[in-house]
Formats: structure tokens, C-alpha cells, sequence
């Protein structure tokens, strides 16, 4: 069984006084968890005041992004080794708004990929595609490119370890979501997709979140596909009682 993991990527949101308090009210609640994983991705300002908050609960620490050198004249960038040293133990890389405003390849969140993995950080690597590109009937070209770009040179055993985040460009933000089935076929798609650049033991092993305005109301017949571990999830990761529903989402899967 693939344990579920539920990530809140809070973008460009909370102060530290928030985003302590945010958290406290987390880990004021979740003391039972057993069968699932929970990540919070604050900005990089607030890492340092969480990491010791969360030391020792069932709460990780995960960044936003990262450049793939660890150290250098990159003026801006927070490095693998930084994140590392400061306890994060995920990362979200190749994120849509990252691929939209700044410009992110496939080719550089590979490089980030096999950065993250070389100093012990598993990635939470995205794809997606637009609307305009769903509607063209190029959905499973754009996501398996987009995969195969962002996974080129990976041993098998490096897949294994990764976390996979099917996000829609057209669902992120926009209260629109993609209805389970749509979202259960392309995760099987990526899992297939998987298959090919490892092999059926990695898929069946890797992890693959669903993320686009994951709420309240819809995590539950999400996470009953069979395909779908765990949702990445955005805006209603910023209010405590909302991410706290969907981390306790009710498990359908036998």
C-alpha cells in the first residue's frame, strides 16, 4: 500500500506570527496520524521558525522551490543543501506558476530533480496542462512530456522515491476541479507513463498526488480512486480547519 500524503503549498502566503500560529493549530490536532503523511511548504522566510515546531510531530517540512547547485554567485536562489541543513525533507519542484512566470524547462526541473535527490530531499515533482490544451485533446501528450522531461537520466531506484503531483493548470486557483474520474484517468496514464521509464514494481510504488482547488467538499471522492495518494493542495491549505478536513479525508479504498 502506498501511504497517502496530503502537502499544503501555501505560495506567497502567512508571515512568520501566522505561519507559527497555523501550524501550532496543526499539530494541536494531529497526534493520531498513522496511516498517512502530511507536509507543510511555507515560503522560505518562514522554514526556519517551523522546523522546530514540527520536530517530532507527524508534520514534515517541505520548500517551494530550490536551485539545483549548493552553493554559489546565484544571487536569490536557496540551495539543496540549505534547505537540508535548515529540515526540509521535501521540495516542490516544477510547480505550473514556476513553469508560467518564471519561465521553468523541463530540462531545468530535472536538474532541480537530481539535485533535490542528491542531498536526501524527495521532490515533489508537477505536471499538468492548460486549458487550452485540454481542450485540443493534448492533455496526456502535455503531462507524459512533460514527465519524461522532468524525469530523463533517473535510475529506477531514484523514481522509487520521488512524489508525483498531477496538477491542471485550468483547476488550479479557479475553484474548478477535475471531476475523479478525470483525475483517476490521467494518474493512471502517469502511472503507466512510469512504468515505461522504470519499470511496473516503481510505478505501482510512486506516489501520485492530485492537486487543483482540492477542498473540503471534494477530497473525499478524490482520494477514493484508486490511483490518487494524496492531494497537493493550495489555497484551502492556509486556513487550519479546511486542511485539517482534508487530511482526514474518509479512506474508501479497500
Amino acid at each position: 500500500m502506498r501511504t497517502p500524503l496530503l502537502a499544503g503549498n501555501w505560495k506567497m502566503h502567512m508571515t512568520i506570527p501566522a505561519a507559527v500560529e497555523l501550524v501550532e493549530a496543526l499539530i494541536a490536532d494531529l497526534t493520531d496520524l498513522s496511516d498517512r503523511e502530511v507536509v507543510v511548504c511555507p515560503p522560505f522566510t518562514a522554514l526556519g521558525a517551523l522546523a522546530p515546531l514540527v520536530d517530532g510531530t507527524p508534520i514534515k517540512l517541505g520548500a517551494q522551490n530550490m536551485y539545483f547547485e549548493p552553493q554559489g554567485a546565484y544571487t536569490g536562489e536557496i540551495s539543496p543543501l540549505m534547505l537540508n541543513e535548515i529540515g526540509c525533507t521535501y521540495v516542490i519542484l516544477g510547480h505550473s506558476e514556476r513553469r508560467q512566470y518564471f519561465n521553468e524547462s523541463d530540462e531545468l526541473i530535472n536538474r532541480k530533480v537530481q539535485a533535490a535527490l542528491e542531498h536526501q530531499l524527495t521532490p515533489i515533482v508537477c505536471v499538468g496542462e492548460t486549458k487550452a490544451e485540454r481542450d485540443a485533446g493534448r492533455a496526456e501528450e502535455v503531462v507524459t512530456t512533460q514527465l519524461r522531461g522532468c524525469l530523463s537520466l533517473l535510475k529506477p531506484e531514484q523514481v522509487a522515491t520521488l512524489v508525483i503531483a498531477y496538477e491542471p493548470v485550468w483547476a488550479i486557483g479557479t475553484g474548478d476541479t477535475a471531476t475523479p474520474a478525470d483525475a483517476q484517468a490521467m494518474h493512471a496514464v502517469i502511472r503507466h507513463t512510469l512504468a515505461e521509464l522504470s519499470n511496473q514494481q516503481v510505478a505501482d510504488s510512486v506516489r501520485i498526488q492530485y492537486g487543483g482547488s482540492v477542498k473540503p467538499n471534494n477530497v473525499d471522492e478524490l482520494m477514493a480512486q484508486p490511483d490518487i495518494d494524496g492531494a497537493l493542495v493550495g489555497g484551502a491549505s492556509l486556513k487550519a480547519a479546511d486542511f485539517l478536513r482534508i487530511v482526514r479525508y474518509a479512506e474508501h479504498r479497500a
